[in-house]
């Protein structure tokens, strides 16, 4: 049975003295749980701090980005064995943001702000490629914007979306792969995909892997939700038989809340 996978994801939030208090925290809370994963994902500056604050617990960390070299002269970069050297096991890739797909309007990023974020399918194919061999196990982020669900594409943007990032990679490098479905039209908005829905497409999901690779593979690989995910709604969330955790925001950077979303997670 695939193990649950709670991650948070801090984003731009937290210094490295605050993301270790707040994984402090945790640790004392759920950092000794075995029956979920619990995952971390802070800043890059504050990789150490957290990797200090929860060495020894089963808590895992992992980073929101990657480049796919392993050094050279590209600055305001990290590379993959950087994010080893600081204890990543995970890391998160093609997010709605780095994608330059936000589900809020935002008065500082307008069409020409968004294009340094266009993050596409073929450089996370190269992110991929650049992460697997060093035993980093990769969040695949997919989701529609609310025009494309509105204009009945949510299958075909996230085929593509899936297709194109894992061209030429073969099954037997994905069984550390995981996929979060985000609709970005509910990141950051408050709203939440009906249960029943998130759970249909995580399930699109998981057949788009059987179609393309093989059953075996497509039962392996755990598809989060993430979206303005919330004790909440969490529990309805992550009892749906096609979602196998949650990739969680705002909600991850309050102790109180992120702990009651780990325990609404079922014991698989």
């Amino acid at each position: 049975m695939r193990r649950p996978l709670i991650a948070g994801n801090w984003k731009m939030h937290l210094s490295p003295s605050e993301g270790a208090a707040l994984a402090t925290m945790l640790r004392q809370r759920i950092g000794m749980r075995s029956d979920v994963e619990i995952l971390l994902c802070p800043a890059f500056v504050a990789l150490q701090a957290v990797a200090e604050a929860i060495r020894g617990s089963e808590m895992k960390l992992g980073a929101q980005d990657v480049f796919w070299r392993d050094s050279g002269a590209f600055t305001g970069q990290i590379a993959p064995p950087m994010l080893m050297a600081v204890g990543c096991e995970y890391v998160i890739l093609g997010h709605s943001e780095t994608r330059g797909r936000f589900g809020v309007a935002d008065p500082d990023m307008d069409a020409r702000l968004l294009a340094y974020f266009s993050e596409t399918e073929a450089t996370l194919n190269r992110k991929l490629r650049a992460v697997l061999p060093h035993g980093l196990k990769p969040i695949l982020c997919v989701g529609e914007t609310l025009a494309e669900r509105e204009a009945g594409q949510t299958e075909q943007v996230i085929r593509t979306q899936i297709e194109g990032a894992l061209d030429g990679l073969a099954s037997d490098e994905l069984y550390e792969l995981v996929i979060a479905y985000e609709p970005v039209w509910a990141i950051g908005t408050g709203q939440v995909c009906d249960a029943d829905e998130a759970n249909r497409v995580c399930g699109f999901i998981r057949q788009t892997l059987r179609d393309r690779y093989d059953a075996e593979l497509a039962e392996f690989v755990r598809v989060l939700y993430g979206g303005s995910v919330k004790p909440s709604n969490a529990h309805a969330l992550l009892h749906q038989p096609e979602i196998d955790g949650a990739l969680v925001g705002g909600a991850s950077l309050d102790a109180k809340a992120f702990e009651q979303i780990c325990y609404c997670a079922p014991q698989r």
